[in-house]
C-alpha cells in the first residue's frame, strides 16, 4: 500500500439525518484522511455533482455513497443520471442502502453501481462497514484522477 497523496473526496447522498451522522463519526474515527460532503436529495446530488447554483465551489468527489431512499429524485434515478453523464461516469458509486431486496441489487447494478452495501442494524458494526468501503476505495483499488489529474486522452469504443 502506498501513503495517501491528498484527502480522499467523498460525496454522501443521504437523507437520513441519524445516518449522516453515523457515517460522519465513522469517517471522522478513521485513520484516512477524507473529506465529506452531504446532499439530502438526487436533485441536491447533480447540483452538486455539476457545480451548478449554491455549488460552484464543489469538489469533484473521488467516490459517492448513495442511498436509494431519496426524496425528489430515487438514488437509482441517481445513479442511472450519473452514468449516463460522461463529466461524472467515472465517479465510483457505493450503493449504501437499507435494502437488501434482490431487485434492488439487480437494478443497482445494472446501471452500473460499483458496489452495493446493505446497511447494517447494529451500530457498530455500521460504523465498521463505513471506515471499510472508505478503506477499499482509497488503500486497495486505484481511483481515478480527479478532473484531469494526470488523466490521458479519453480513448474510443
Amino acid at each position: 500500500m502506498t501513503a495517501q497523496p491528498r484527502p480522499i473526496s467523498i460525496l454522501l447522498c443521504d437523507d437520513d439525518a441519524g445516518d449522516v451522522r453515523l457515517t460522519r463519526e465513522a469517517l471522522a474515527e478513521s485513520k484516512l484522511r477524507n473529506e465529506l460532503n452531504v446532499v439530502a436529495d438526487g436533485d441536491e446530488a447533480l447540483a452538486f455533482l455539476r457545480r451548478g447554483p449554491g455549488h460552484e465551489a464543489a469538489p469533484r468527489p473521488d467516490l459517492i455513497l448513495l442511498d436509494l431512499n431519496m426524496p425528489r429524485r430515487s438514488g437509482h434515478e441517481l445513479l442511472a443520471e450519473i452514468k449516463r453523464d460522461p463529466e461524472l461516469a467515472l465517479i465510483p458509486v457505493t450503493v449504501l442502502t437499507t435494502s437488501s431486496a434482490d431487485a434492488d441489487v439487480q437494478r443497482s447494478y445494472r446501471l452500473h453501481a460499483n458496489a452495493f452495501v446493505t446497511k447494517p442494524i447494529d451500530l457498530a458494526q455500521f460504523l465498521v462497514i463505513v471506515q471499510e468501503i472508505e478503506q477499499f476505495w482509497v488503500q486497495i483499488v486505484a481511483l481515478p484522477p480527479r478532473d484531469g489529474e494526470g488523466a490521458p486522452p479519453e480513448d474510443g469504443p
